[in-house]
């Protein structure tokens, strides 16, 4: 069935980049990188993603996904190749480049593949077992590369990852034929800046970014805490797998959730819960009580992105689903790149309490924001 063959090779291609990330990253402290070669390095991750996520989307409103994905798994194997013949930093930055082009070739691609295959009545369900599988993968790729890396060498963990990528462009290669295309466009031609005019789609993308900025600058800033608090590496790894445990249980009962409340509310419920998770993080001086704001948190962010990804899908217009998925992770890396230097300003300038206390109010906004607009009076 083309669904399953789809979430098949995006676990495995999520995988691989999980575990490259890791992979790479401690390949480059072994090599005497410095922090702030790492922090270059992780960054390359995004920037193919920022800059052609959204050319990539209006590519897969107009061939058919079997070759771009192939593509992308390609890029994905050719790239953690190189590190083991040349043991390099350069060569890493290389490697996390073509591991990001990878990454933006196969999300957007099956992201929209997921929305083409599904019932307007199997939509919720269907996205929310996708992002059931990214968040899984947090788990399996970095198990991947600590079992690789521990068992053999940091060059051949790469070739770990290698093999993974190989497998999923061999099922993508013989099995790809089956995936369908975007129904052509069949009304008068418009540019996609032109459907930003449209209320929903600008404040999805509002949204979906805020949510974006929210679990990264969390991720960023609960440890930085937890470390200024006397936490250990260990503490602070379980308050964070708190966080990554409770996304993956609210997304198995998200359509539930969506069924009692419905996408906007629910996505309004889960800003408010974000906002409540940032301003609680300062008053918790001790691991216990920091895995259960932890969890709050993880309840009401992983909500966010597949719900926005759902509303996208569904505001998008017709024969241009690929290009509007594409410009919605395009902003979302955007908020990934420049969030983290807007906020480590604010952090060196105010302290991390400033820091936690304008992202609660950011996510309050995007509350607010995310709320189903009333019709006007007028309306039957």
């Amino acid at each position: 069935m083309p669904l399953y063959l789809t979430f098949t090779f995006a676990f495995l291609g999520f995988t691989c980049i999980s575990a490259a990330r890791v992979v790479l990253s401690l390949f480059a402290l072994e090599l005497g990188a410095r922090p702030f070669a790492v922090g270059v390095l992780i960054a390359m991750f995004y920037a193919f993603p920022l800059l052609f996520s959204w050319p990539i989307g209006a590519l897969s409103d107009r061939v058919k996904p079997r070759w771009p994905l192939l593509g992308g798994a390609v890029c994905g194997a050719v790239g953690m190749a190189i590190p083991y013949f040349v043991r390099t930093m350069p060569a890493l930055y290389v490697a996390a480049a073509l591991s990001g082009l990878a990454l933006a070739l196969l999300h957007v691609l099956a992201q929209n593949l997921v929305g083409l295959m599904s019932k307007p009545a199997e939509r919720a369900r269907n996205f929310s077992n996708f992002s059931m599988i990214g968040a899984s993968t947090n788990f399996t790729g970095p198990l991947v590369a600590g079992l690789a890396i521990d068992h053999t060498s940091h060059a051949t963990a790469c070739l770990f990852i290698v093999a993974i990528w190989a497998t999923s462009g061999a099922l993508i290669f013989a099995r790809g034929k089956v995936l369908p295309m975007s129904k052509r466009h069949s009304g008068p031609s418009t540019r996609i800046l032109d459907t930003l005019t449209d209320r929903k789609i600008w404040r999805t993308l509002a949204t979906s970014s805020l949510a974006q900025l929210g679990t990264d600058l969390f991720q960023f800033y609960l440890p930085i805490h937890g470390h200024a608090e006397g936490l250990s590496a260990t503490a602070i790894g379980v308050v964070l797998a708190a966080f990554a445990i409770a996304s993956f249980a609210v997304r198995s009962v998200l359509m539930r959730l969506i069924k009692n409340l419905g996408e906007e509310k629910l996505l309004a419920y889960s800003f408010y819960l974000g906002a409540a998770g940032f301003m609680l993080v300062p008053f918790c001086h001790s691991a216990p009580p920091l895995a259960v704001v932890s969890f709050i948190f993880g309840c009401g962010m992983g909500c966010g992105q597949p719900i926005t990804l759902m509303l996208m899908f569904s505001h998008s217009p017709q024969g241009r689903t690929g290009e509007t998925l594409g410009l919605r992770l395009t902003v979302n890396n955007l908020m990934r790149v420049l969030g983290p230097a807007v906020f480590g300003s604010v952090g060196s300038a105010l302290g991390l309490f400033a820091v936690f206390a304008i992202n609660a109010a950011v996510m309050a906004a995007g509350g607010v924001m995310a709320l189903p607009e009333k019709p006007p009076p007028d309306a039957q």
